[in-house]
């Protein structure tokens, strides 16, 4: 799958919730929270289609989209391709970037140390 654009990343994450939707509950979705055009989002999700981001159900009128990847797999590949472009490579720095941009909470902060102690356990 090719990268996802910011408007293409906000369509998935709905439907990542969603699991499935017409273009009509994703454009309700989306104007909760930006002002954009029902033809502006009907255009985005057919250009996810034929990326092959989104799968879509045409066997009613009301054409119905699924996302054609999951979550998981669409942020680990985000997020090594930051890595690799915005921190040469280095884990440490983004950590360090993340972690010195916000305020963790004692919860975060106790999983993140929970992560650490499972990771350096497996070596």
């Amino acid at each position: 799958m090719s990268k996802p654009t910011e408007s293409e990343l906000e369509i998935l994450s709905l439907l990542w919730e969603m699991k499935e939707a017409s273009v009509r509950q994703v454009h309700e979705r989306l104007s909760e929270t930006k002002d954009t055009g029902y033809t502006t989002t009907l255009k985005t999700m057919q250009n996810m289609h034929a990326k092959q981001m989104v799968s879509r159900n045409e066997t009613q009128r009301t054409h119905i989209y699924s996302p054609a990847t999951n979550q998981k797999d669409t942020q680990k590949s985000l997020l090594k391709n930051l890595v690799t472009t915005a921190f040469g490579g280095s884990a440490q720095k983004l950590v360090l970037q993340a972690l010195g941009e916000e305020n963790p909470s004692k919860e975060e902060l106790d999983e993140i140390r929970a992560f650490l102690d499972q990771l350096e356990n497996k070596k």
